[in-house]
């Protein structure tokens, strides 16, 4: 007799007879319920630790001291070579002892108001002589002056001959970021930085601005970011031709909810792509679907590096033999680092060679090495882990169950190799592809506020605005400033000069 899921069941009125013939099917079937048991307290840790636990990943130090005492005991040691002679030391940061408070920004306007002392305190009491200022004391205190707005009135004079009263002349308006429209610059600029710098969704800015009076619906504050994207598109595809003829991309993508044309109706997934070049410019790119089409479609003939997580959507790209992947060592740790739970000893093993990796990258960046010296420390200091490493994994892999987490982390490894040491052939390289992961974090923080796209067209005009603020927060410079004054200059911009637009060109007027 089988059961509802196909499998083979004893039943109550089975003569006693029989029983003996069925131990190979009882002994199959408490397997195969151990195996499910196994599975599911694995997933049922796996949820605590990602919900209840903590999110931090940082390894005890004890762990990677314990690996090290063992591998002095049987003479492999994991201590790193000694740093090459012809690598500079940088010098170490002065401690300063001073526990004042930080000066405020010497930029803001200061406003000063004076406190004189009472006026029967200006007289001496030894000699009836009025007191002479002597000096002052200034105690700073910043205080907030809420943003207002302001009406622009663009007067345009007429002129005509008095005595003809013929050739009427009149002054011209400027040029406005939305045609017809009647914000300026800086109220679409505020309108674009709110949504997608500070995550601030179109229904809650209505009200921000109806506490100062102000009536602007989200439909319209909707068309205004509709009309910028579409200004500002030149300027994201400068920035896509310049992603394509740098050295090394990052690329990594994340899910965002999306209704249909009309709204109403459940929400679909799209996915939110990420590009980034070497001079800190990001282009997102937005798909409907998860498919190898978004990643072939950008990247075309690019040849280049593309440091990416192992999604099989890359494949077809990589497959074309152009670009050279390279692999994220995040991603690898991570799978280690969750498998804690069903298979300790291995896992905090891997995870301390990992971070002797990691250590090398740390010394690297303290030292401020160029591309060169990166490499070679890479190729004396690296190399030598790695070499454990890929040891380790190759025993491992002939011990442990293809389907347990440390195999599924060892499987992940393995599949990866020539692209995780990828890494040590160029000091432009990163160890690791948190670069694009930070840069999607943009979205992520965003998408809790707002929610869902109301359509593919969303999406696009989301993805323009998103590139400009990511890349000018990879720039360290003020998206509000760039947005105000890149809608001011871009209708009379001439188009051979459009890459003076993007965040790593632009200066601002200020500077």
């Amino acid at each position: 007799m089988t059961d509802g899921l196909g499998q083979r069941r004893i039943d109550a009125k089975t003569p006693l007879e029989q029983l003996p013939g069925e131990v190979p099917v009882l002994q199959q079937m408490v397997l195969t319920l151990l195996a499910d048991n196994d599975d599911l307290r694995r997933q049922l840790l796996w949820f605590k630790e990602h919900i209840f636990g903590r999110k931090s990943e940082k390894l005890d130090p004890n762990q990677a001291w314990l690996f090290e005492a063992l591998g002095q005991a049987t003479g492999q040691t994991n201590v790193p070579d000694p740093a090459p002679a012809n690598v500079p030391a940088k010098p170490k940061a002065t401690v300063s002892n001073h526990k004042g408070r930080k000066a405020l920004p010497a930029n803001l306007p200061r406003q000063r108001i004076e406190h004189h002392p009472d006026p029967e305190d200006l007289t001496c009491g030894q000699c009836g002589q009025t007191k002479q200022k002597i000096g002052e004391e200034v105690t700073e205190q910043l205080d907030y002056v809420p943003s207002s707005f302001v009406v622009l009135q663009h007067v345009r004079v007429k002129y005509a001959c008095k005595a003809c009263q013929e050739g009427v002349v009149i002054g011209e308006l400027p040029p406005m970021p939305i045609e017809k429209g009647r914000p300026g610059e800086g109220l679409v600029a505020h309108v674009l930085t709110s949504k997608y710098a500070d995550h601030q969704p179109l229904h809650r800015l209505e009200g921000i601005f109806q506490r100062h009076g102000v009536e602007i619906s989200r439909s319209t504050m909707c068309d205004w970011v509709g009309r910028a994207a579409d200004l500002l598109e030149p300027v994201v595809a400068e920035m896509k031709r310049q992603i394509l003829l740098s050295r090394k991309t990052h690329t990594d993508d994340t899910p965002v909810k999306v209704q249909d044309e009309g709204g109403g109706g459940p929400c679909r997934k799209g996915f939110l792509w990420a590009y980034i070049g070497m001079a800190n410019d990001v282009v997102f790119d937005y798909t409907a679907g998860h498919s190898r089409e978004g990643p072939l479609r950008f990247f075309g003939d690019y040849r280049g590096y593309v440091q990416a997580d192992a999604y099989r959507g890359y494949d077809a790209f990589f497959a074309k033999g152009k670009a050279v992947e390279v692999a994220c060592w995040a991603h690898t740790r991570r799978k280690f680092w969750d498998a804690r739970g069903s298979d300790s000893l291995r896992s905090a093993r891997m995870l301390v060679e990992i971070q002797g990796l990691y250590e090398i990258e740390r010394r690297a960046k303290e030292q401020d090495l160029l591309p060169d010296q990166i490499r070679d420390l890479r190729q004396s200091q690296a190399k030598p882990i790695l070499a454990r490493i890929e040891t380790l994994l190759k025993a491992w892999v002939l011990e442990v169950l293809p389907q347990s987490p440390i195999g599924d982390a060892i499987g992940y490894a393995k599949g990866q190799w020539a692209a995780l040491n990828r890494y040590t052939e160029d000091g432009i390289l990163s160890i690791d592809n948190n670069l694009a992961e930070r840069v999607l974090r943009t979205v992520a923080v965003g998408r809790n506020n707002w929610l869902f796209f109301g359509a593919d067209s969303g999406g696009h005009r989301a993805a323009t605005i998103y590139s400009l603020v990511a890349s000018c927060k990879l720039c360290k410079k003020d998206p509000f400033a760039y947005l105000r004054d890149v809608l001011k200059r871009i209708n009379t911009h001439p188009a051979s000069r459009i890459s003076e637009l993007t965040p790593p060109n632009w200066q601002s007027p200020a500077d």
